[in-house]
C-alpha cells in the first residue's frame, strides 16, 4: 500500500511560515486525494485541507483558510502544505493521508482516507 512520510515540521514564531512535505516513492499519489489532519494533545484528529487528483481542486478548515495552501508535485510524488501567518493555535502533530478510492474530489472526512503518515510537529511560539 501507499506509504506516507511527513518532513519539515519545526518551531516557529508566531507570524511566520513553513512547508510540510508529504512524501512517497514513485507516482503512487496518482488518482488519490491528499488530505492534511492535525491533532493537538487532548483533542481530536481534525481535517486541515485537502487537493484533488490533478491539483485542480482543493478544500481547507475555515480556520485555516487564506493562511494555508496545498499543492502537489507534478511526479504525483509528494504534497505540500504551506503555511503562513502561523499562530499559536495551529500548535499541533500534522499527518498526511491518501483516499483509498480513486476520485475527482478531494474528502473533508477523516473516515476517507486509508494510508496515513507518522506525522511530523509544528510547535508556533508566542
Amino acid at each position: 500500500q501507499v506509504q506516507l512520510v511527513e518532513s519539515g515540521g519545526g518551531l516557529v514564531q508566531a507570524g511566520g511560515s513553513l512547508r510540510l512535505t508529504c512524501a512517497t516513492s514513485g507516482r503512487t499519489l496518482i488518482g488519490k486525494c491528499l488530505g492534511w489532519f492535525r491533532q493537538a494533545p487532548g483533542k481530536e484528529r481534525e481535517f486541515v485541507g485537502c487537493i484533488n487528483w490533478n491539483g485542480a481542486s482543493t478544500s481547507y478548515a475555515d480556520s485555516v483558510k487564506g493562511r494555508f495552501s496545498i499543492s502537489r508535485d507534478n511526479t504525483q510524488s509528494a504534497v505540500y502544505l504551506q503555511m503562513n501567518s502561523l499562530r499559536p493555535d495551529d500548535t499541533a502533530v500534522y499527518y498526511c493521508a491518501s483516499s483509498q478510492s480513486y476520485a475527482s474530489t478531494c474528502y473533508r472526512a477523516i473516515g476517507e482516507y486509508e494510508n496515513w503518515g507518522q506525522g511530523t510537529q509544528v510547535t508556533v511560539s508566542s
